[in-house]
């Protein structure tokens, strides 16, 4: 009599009662996303500001690349004599998606005044508005010695003067897609410091830059709820709390005087946000 091992056994039980599960996964028409943030440093005169534009893709694709018709800033603070209140952005290589002024641009251009973002995708046009915001200067950027749930954790320890005469936001960034988005209400015009402790694994010697870029209201909300998005743990088949709408709208149909708002079309938008910032930046050695 011929005897089949437990481990045998076990292994044909597996794989005789598996079965192909087919999992409907949501789809929708790809939707454009815009990548409009301008960081400017207060040390250079000139800028080469960049705007990235790709698809959203089906649930397990990668992100497709995209091309527009045209893109272009404008400053209505500046006068439009020979033209120097817009720059049209051209796309650095063909099929990159990225868009960039040809030449540097003067950073005093970006600094006062409302500023436009027009640009056409696919016969559809798209618009946005922002000013510039202003950011502190880090005073101090230290390796602490606190942890939050390891002993691995890495503190960083960032020290800001807030400017005391308004309501300011700021958006730190810590590399790698790590970011918060702070508020001055508990420290308005008083210098402050407090602790972040990147997600992803450093080690001594590495070199960690953290950025803090100054903020509106909007902006500030926009990234709170994005960062919110991405740090509850959820699952890849959950659905986000809400979607992180930026400040582009679909303007295609607002032309005419039958339609002047979205109100009837709230799911026609497109993914991104422009915003122009100062921004400062302090470089630190893991220790």
């Amino acid at each position: 009599m011929k005897k089949i091992s437990p481990y045998l056994f076990f292994l044909f039980l597996l794989f005789s009662c598996e079965d192909v599960i087919e999992v409907d996964v949501p789809a929708e028409e790809p939707r454009l996303i815009v990548e409009a943030l301008i960081r400017l440093d207060p040390n250079d005169s000139f800028h080469m500001p960049v705007v990235k534009v790709s698809l959203t893709s089906s649930f397990f694709g990668s992100i497709p690349l995209t091309g527009l018709r045209d893109i272009t800033i404008i400053n209505l603070s500046l006068p439009t004599a020979g033209g120097g209140n817009f720059i049209v952005l051209e796309e650095t290589a063909p099929g990159s998606g990225e868009y960039q002024d040809p030449d540097p641009v003067p950073t005093r251009f970006f600094e006062g005044g409302e500023l436009l973002l027009q640009l056409e995708h696919e016969g559809r046009r798209y618009f946005a508005r922002t000013f510039y915001a202003l950011s502190a200067p880090m005073d101090d950027l230290q390796q602490g010695d606190e942890t939050l749930f390891d002993d691995d954790d890495i503190e960083l320890e960032v020290t800001i003067t807030d400017d005391g005469t308004a309501d300011n936001f700021y958006v730190l960034d810590y590399g790698e897609g790590e970011f918060l988005a702070l508020e001055d209400k508990f420290f308005n015009g008083e210098q402050f410091s407090f602790s972040f402790f990147p997600e992803r694994t450093l080690n001594p010697g590495d070199e960690v830059t953290v950025s803090i870029m100054g903020a509106d209201r909007e902006f500030f909300n926009y990234m709170d709820l994005l960062v919110e998005q991405t740090t509850d743990n959820q699952g890849v088949f959950e659905t986000p709390v809400a979607t992180a709408r930026g400040n582009i709208f679909d303007v295609t149909d607002l032309d005419n005087i039958d339609l002047f708002d979205n109100v009837g079309q709230p799911d026609v938008f497109p993914l991104g946000y422009f915003a122009v910032v100062q921004e400062y930046k302090r470089t630190i050695t893991i220790e």
